[in-house]
């Protein structure tokens, strides 16, 4: 993009660049090209609606940037099989009043985080460990934040796919302009409740996961629980469902069943009904307007046969990153749903619109992402407070979008910074960003797993 070079014909890119490329304008816009210069090489067959991460491509102006190629959700996974024990259900109910199931809330999480590390300990002669996650300083640090984190705590708005005006990141717009990610402009990057989401980040690292788990990245530790030590994890990717679901693993019974299940993420104690509750990443096929027109024809002829319903059942019957409704439905995954630990009901129940990715909220993902790890690591390693890595962060963000706007490049949609003002301000009118409650952990509250799957009774559209 920087170049502006045809380097290659077609990109898959995610979704969370959409802020980007409808700003840029750099990008095709997907829903001209097939009216227009690509209408001759557009699949009648390809039933743009039947894709269930459409909305995360589109930008405010309504048109369609990119199109999905895979997509997978950030959920809670747990240890059904311990989950259902008689005697760990009794003992967990007589120290915590009430049920071992899957917490609803980060309240419930904690405890059952302490009850598995700290009261149980082992399980058939094994060390268990109630939390896993990672923590080395590297950018994978980053998307651990920046994959809504901040909004399963109930940081940012109401709104689905992202909430308005402010959004996970901390980001506020006026209409489409980006005015301020600190307080003091109306942003919530340093409020209470993203304070409180790198502090618990943090607490459950070092008190519940095992101890190597601070040292590793996102890919050391994305196998771990698949090694059966691990009673739950609130950020874990369903991209490795098809890791997970391996006959002979530690996690999988003597007939190829997953002793584990995959359930809706808890949330914070500052999230409301009407907001996002995780993360979704949508891989997507993007065209740039530097791809001389025959050669962008070419690419966009290969794109739609890979995600056309022709292919697509088969590549999500082997990659299990699903992005057709069609595929969804299909009778071949009605029968091996059991074997999938819940990922099909998720992708089938109406709860699955609140995980969604990056928004249009972000004016340049690029550089904007790459602030969070190095700040989130000053946290980790206490060498700032989360508080202060926050406001640090805040800051660097908004200089990032005081450049963009004085560059002028992304026009009306570009950046316009707030004046600071005291946060009173701020926390004084409704949303975000929400001022620190006085109790940041009600009572733990949880569901039975076959109830929950039970509520969803989706149906077939």
């Amino acid at each position: 993009m920087q170049s502006n070079k045809n380097i290659y014909d077609a990109y898959i890119n995610d979704s969370d660049l959409i802020g980007t490329h409808f700003r840029y304008q750099q990008a095709v816009p997907l829903t001209d090209w097939m009216k227009g210069e690509g209408k001759d090489v557009t699949d009648p067959m390809l039933d743009i609606d039947d894709f269930i991460g459409k909305s995360f491509t589109t930008g405010p102006d309504g048109k369609l940037y990119q199109i999905p190629d895979q997509q997978f959700a950030n959920l809670y996974w747990f240890r059904y099989d311990w989950f259902k024990r008689p005697d760990l259900k009794s003992k967990f109910k007589k120290l915590y009043g009430y049920e071992l199931g899957v917490p609803v809330n980060w309240s419930a999480y904690e405890d059952i985080a302490e009850f598995f590390t700290e009261k149980v300990k082992e399980i058939d002669g094994k060390r268990v460990y109630g939390h896993m996650d990672y923590g080395k300083k590297d950018p994978s640090l980053g998307w651990r934040f920046t994959d809504a984190w901040f909004s399963m705590a109930g940081g940012g708005d109401k709104g689905i796919p992202n909430g308005l005006p402010v959004d996970e990141w901390g980001i506020r717009v006026d209409g489409c302009r980006p005015v301020g990610s600190s307080v003091s402009r109306g942003g919530a990057t340093n409020a209470p409740a993203a304070v409180y989401a790198l502090t618990k980040y943090i607490d459950w690292l070092k008190k519940y996961a095992p101890p190597e788990a601070a040292g590793m990245t996102f890919s050391e530790a994305g196998p771990v629980p698949a090694q059966g030590a691990i009673a739950q994890q609130i950020f874990w990717y369903t991209a490795f469902t098809a890791d997970m679901a391996k006959p002979g693993t530690p996690v999988v019974d003597e007939n190829g069943n997953p002793k584990w299940r995959m359930a809706p993420s808890p949330h914070g104690p500052y999230w409301e009904e009407g907001m996002k509750l995780g993360y979704q990443d949508c891989g997507s096929w993007t065209l740039m307007k530097s791809t001389p027109v025959e050669r962008r024809k070419a690419a966009w002829l290969y794109a739609q046969f890979v995600i056309s319903k022709t292919v697509s059942l088969k590549k999500t019957h082997v990659g299990l990153t699903p992005i057709r409704e069609s595929d969804l439905w299909d009778d071949s995954f009605t029968e091996r749903a059991p074997k999938l630990g819940g990922l099909i009901e998720f992708y089938r129940s109406p709860a699955r619109v609140q995980w969604t990715p990056t928004g249009t909220n972000v004016p340049d993902y690029p550089k904007l992402a790459q602030l969070w790890w190095q700040n989130v690591a000053d946290a980790v390693t206490g060498d700032k407070t989360p508080q202060e890595a926050l406001d640090s962060l805040a800051e660097q963000q908004d200089k990032v979008m005081e450049r963009i706007e004085r560059s002028g490049m992304q026009g009306e949609c570009g950046p316009k910074l707030n004046k600071k003002q005291d946060p009173s301000f701020w926390f004084n009118l409704p949303g975000a960003p929400k001022p620190k409650l006085a109790n940041e952990k009600p009572k733990g509250e949880t569901i039975d797993y076959d109830e929950l799957v039970k509520s969803w009774a989706a149906t077939k559209k």
